[in-house]
């Protein structure tokens, strides 16, 4: 595209630059326009390049908004956007590449000023700097017009980066809500999205969206980091020159949500504006959250109900249910699975109905498993996902049955061949040590085991790690429970009958703490009767390791929180610890010859021997007020995802994360 210029290119004492921003009004029909927007650029696509693109637009965005209400160039420049979209909407040709270069730097230019104004005015103010010589439809029709383009243009070539910087507008826009932490429906722009007279085209907006999300089609030879020409030959101006930097900072090479932007920009904003969308005006009626969660599959023949036929639409699932795995490592696309899997029962259907669902579980599972790199949200609602998939009983079947080999990034121990289910086990009880450890999230225990619990009586055929794995938890929390024990014994000594309530090094109240790790504990225990009640002949190996360990539950016989769930396993082990006695009287028995008498002896179990307890069964619920957790993390992804650089730690949304 040219030569590569000097980072420190002074864009304020361009001419056109600044007659723009100045006190002088340019009319919409002057010529001024055609030259002011004749120049060739490559958008940002790392952070470090956002920034000083910023920054040399800043002098020239501080100038426009002490001129603007006076001028309205920026109104201006808005509707000369419109008039060109409209010539674009009505061509026959989209590949004129003249005329779409143009517009892209129409709408890319906009871009730039509107996000300037989005971080420095109250949404009141920005609306005076859009509407001001205009008839007070200004904005709406803007809108209207980037959602036009969105929907009605083919994506190619030559119209790739526009869809990008319309995608990026709306974005941009709707960030009001994020720098001013006000309600999203106490905002006009979101007032004009959710009920505008555009709202009627949510659910193709929401379609083109996702076919945006499904493509991940890349940023087009000529842009970004790569090689090859501008979308216009030897029509660049001298006006703002050619801002291109090839050398990736190493923050950004470092992040690989930055790097997806990099390949694929228009696949990423398109996903973060729908998560946008879909979470905000929760609790009134959003068109956009509507179609999301009644899409249906284009290739099946769903009934259409006539009162949702306005805000349905079909998609293929199949293509989704591709890319939701080719991407399921990603914190914006675990939150898309989310919301499908959540509040989309058709979608739920389809999913549990594949036969390779081991393609999406396992890149969750290196999420979990890789937790420590993860954010917390990311951890929480990749649990989430689990739990909702655990409610299904077919699920929980299909997991013992689908065989992994050689999982090469679980390092404790080498995994050749394992069930998905068991995979699953070792990862969520991982997931449960490290969160003892580091994280101490009372809900992020309750979720691990919830999902455990789903699964239990669905346990077949468990590797000898597995069972050590699940025997290793209940051992260490039973040693964390003995000591809170023993030191609420001290403490009562120390200070005669008074009962004390004393708050540990890490700030926990020790009664509160001791009546969490009861609650764990006796959810391990359930889990494990679970197992043991409905699948005793299908798990030789877990007895062989409860027998091997059966002192650990022996401290717990007389304990009055686990003593009917004790003593069912105390039976099994009593059970089998006789098998095994009159067999080790007739000769010596190795590790071989106590599992065949465990496999001898499952076969002739008395079921009836056991208390019977009613089936776990939990299933998620979504809190009180999501919008609370929800509309932060949207926005963090955003922040993260794109190159946006929406990081002021004193903005207020970010106070509620």
């Amino acid at each position: 595209m040219g030569k590569v210029v000097s980072r420190n290119l002074d864009l304020s004492s361009n001419e056109y630059c600044l007659k723009f921003s100045g006190p002088e009004s340019i009319s919409l029909n002057d010529p001024f326009w055609n030259t002011f927007l004749a120049f060739n650029i490559v958008p940002p696509t790392t952070v470090n390049d956002q920034l000083a693109l910023e920054s040399r637009l800043e002098p020239l965005c501080q100038e426009l908004l002490k001129n603007n209400l006076a001028t309205g160039n920026f109104g201006s420049l808005i509707q000369v956007f419109i008039v060109k979209s409209i010539e674009l909407l009505s061509a026959t040709d989209t590949d004129a590449n003249l005329f779409n270069w143009q517009l892209f730097n129409t709408i890319f230019t906009i871009r730039c000023i509107l996000k300037f104004l989005t971080e420095v005015t109250t949404e009141e103010q920005l609306l005076k700097h859009i509407e001001h010589n205009g008839n007070g439809s200004t904005l709406e029709t803007f809108i209207g017009t980037l959602i036009g383009i969105i929907v009605d243009i083919p994506v190619n070539h030559s119209t790739y980066l526009i869809h990008l910087e319309a995608v990026t507008c709306l974005l941009v826009l709707l960030s009001v809500q994020y720098h001013s932490g006000m309600r999203s429906d106490q905002s006009l722009i979101y007032k004009l999205m959710m009920k505008g007279k555009h709202a009627i085209h949510a659910p193709v907006l929401i379609k083109c969206l996702l076919i945006n999300f499904i493509n991940q089609e890349k940023m087009p030879l000529g842009f970004g980091g790569s090689h090859g020409h501008s979308i216009v030959l030897g029509l660049a101006s001298d006006l703002w020159s050619m801002l291109t930097f090839s050398k990736k900072s190493s923050e950004d090479e470092e992040n690989p949500n930055l790097s997806s932007f990099q390949e694929t920009p228009l696949a990423v904003q398109s996903l973060l504006l729908t998560l946008v969308l879909v979470h905000h005006w929760t609790t009134l009626s959003n068109p956009y959250r509507s179609s999301l969660f009644s899409c249906l599959d284009s290739q099946a023949n769903h009934p259409v109900p006539e009162t949702k036929a306005s805000l349905l639409f079909k998609i293929g699932y199949n293509q989704l249910y591709t890319i939701l795995c080719k991407k399921a490592s990603g914190d914006a696309t675990t939150l898309l699975l989310y919301l499908l899997l959540h509040r989309n029962p058709t979608f739920k259907t389809y999913l549990l109905s594949r036969a390779d669902l081991d393609h999406l579980i396992i890149p969750i599972l290196k999420t979990l498993y890789n937790a420590p790199s993860s954010n917390s949200h990311h951890i929480y609602m990749s649990l989430i996902i689990l739990l909702i998939l655990s409610e299904d009983y077919s699920f929980n079947k299909m997991v013992h049955e689908v065989k992994i080999k050689n999982v090469t990034w679980y390092t404790e121990r080498a995994l050749v061949e394992i069930s998905l289910g068991g995979l699953l086990i070792l990862v969520v009880i991982r997931t449960i040590q490290y969160n003892m450890l580091k994280m101490r999230d009372k809900y992020l225990h309750t979720n691990c085991l919830a999902a455990l619990a789903n699964m239990s009586s669905q346990f077949r055929e468990l590797h000898p790690y597995v069972s050590q794995r699940l025997i290793s938890l209940f051992e260490t929390l039973a040693k964390r429970y003995h000591r809170l024990v023993l030191r609420m014994k001290t403490e009562k000594n120390q200070k005669g009958e008074e009962v004390a309530v004393t708050v540990d090094q890490n700030g926990g109240d020790l009664e509160q703490d001791l009546q969490v790790i009861e609650e764990v504990l006796r959810m391990v225990l359930e889990i494990l009767n679970s197992c043991l009640s409905m699948q005793l002949s299908n798990n030789p190996n877990l007895i062989y390791t409860l027998l091997y360990n059966k002192h650990l539950f022996e401290q717990f016989k007389d304990n009055v929180v686990f003593h009917d769930i004790i003593h069912n396993i105390d039976i099994i082990i009593k059970y089998f610890s006789q098998l095994l006695a009159e067999k080790s009287q007739q000769h010596e028995v190795d590790a071989h010859q106590v599992l065949m008498t465990i496999q001898q002896g499952a076969r002739n179990w008395p079921k009836e021997r056991l208390t019977k307890f009613p089936e776990l069964k939990f299933k998620y619920v979504e809190e009180d007020q999501p919008e609370d957790f929800f509309i932060p993390y949207v926005w963090a992804l955003v922040s993260q995802q794109s190159v946006l650089n929406w990081t002021n730690d004193s903005t207020p949304i970010l106070s509620v994360c």
